[in-house]
């Protein structure tokens, strides 16, 4: 048993995941609008695409980089998609030629990254205001008018749930999470992330294609969030070319929350959802207290710090606990 609770303890996402079971009781027990049928309806309908981002941005810092560029590929990829349904494309080919798009920012990430050894943090930096300024000139200084004739539901339909009903995109959010998670944790190339962020020398000593496997996450971190700027724009049924704009902070905030390391090397799939779930926590329960929206910032950054320190604390009693 005792091995069990360590284990337990040592989990990167298990202060988070207090925090959220901990907030979710206060605030249903302060506020009896919290916990109702359209507050939560409201409450999960932007947490598919910020999960989806922020479990994007998790594997990549598991791995040890960053990816500040997530935002603008988060509206670029809806524009490119948008456009081509525009002018006839099938919406299947335009969904997938948006993907493509933003899996190639995420290869020029990786190959600046890795072959001109520019840091991560650095590269994804200019690939942010460079591809928000694509957005910005295929928009042509007019946002494109969303083709409301086309029959979205199967991205962005409702569900109805027992006590909620949530986009289909959180059951996609889901099936992401899932995947991720049993790769991350039960197959090879998720221990090479892990190995690749947290011991790279003991990595590459082991045979580890270390580069690529940089490579294949900052791919994956950029489509995620072109699937996620896609699915925001469905379920709005517009797009702007500043859509995501701050997004790159909010999923790394996720992340952080939910017990990634940013040296690398640590962090889970369940702690990137638990930590968008947190997030939009914080600001659905400040709006329905009508507390001023400015201290949205403040609490995501005190919650941050809690977070951070809770699970140093839970880890170094899990270390304790081993004799």
């Amino acid at each position: 048993m005792r091995p069990s609770v360590r284990n337990l303890m040592a989990r990167p996402e298990m202060a988070a995941l207090l925090i959220f079971l901990a907030l979710l009781v206060v605030f249903s027990v302060l506020n009896d609008r919290f916990f109702t049928t359209g507050n939560m309806t409201v409450y999960l309908q932007p947490i598919p695409e910020i999960a989806i981002v922020a479990m994007g941005i998790t594997i990549l810092i598991i791995a040890g980089e960053f990816d500040l560029s997530v935002g603008s590929v988060f509206g670029l990829s809806p524009m490119v998609t948008v456009l081509l349904m525009q002018n006839g494309w099938p919406i299947a080919v335009a969904i997938l030629i948006g993907l493509l798009i933003a899996a190639l920012i995420g290869f020029a990430n990786g190959l600046i990254t890795l072959k001109l050894k520019i840091p991560s943090f650095i590269a994804t930096l200019g690939m942010l205001f460079m591809a928000r300024s694509l957005a910005v000139v295929l928009a042509g200084g007019f946002p494109p008018v969303f083709p409301r004739e086309l029959d979205v539901s199967w991205l962005v339909g409702r569900l109805d749930l027992w006590l909620v009903t949530p986009r289909i995109s959180l059951l996609y959010m889901v099936a992401i999470a899932l995947v991720l998670g049993f790769v991350l944790r039960r197959m090879d190339f998720g221990h090479w992330i892990f190995a690749t962020g947290g011991h790279p020398q003991a990595a590459r000593d082991m045979g580890i294609k270390t580069e690529r496997v940089k490579m294949a996450c900052f791919m994956l971190c950029a489509t995620l969030a072109g699937l996620a700027g896609i699915i925001q724009s469905f379920r709005v049924k517009v797009i702007v070319p500043n859509l995501g704009t701050g997004l790159e902070m909010q999923a790394i905030a996720a992340a952080v929350i939910g017990g990634v390391a940013l040296t690398g090397g640590v962090g889970s799939i369940l702690g990137a959802v638990v930590g968008t779930l947190l997030i939009a926590m914080i600001e659905n329960i400040l709006i329905l207290s009508g507390v001023n929206a400015n201290w949205f910032m403040f609490a995501v950054g005190a919650m941050i710090v809690v977070a951070v320190v809770l699970n140093t604390q839970t880890r170094l009693k899990a270390e304790g606990m081993k004799g």
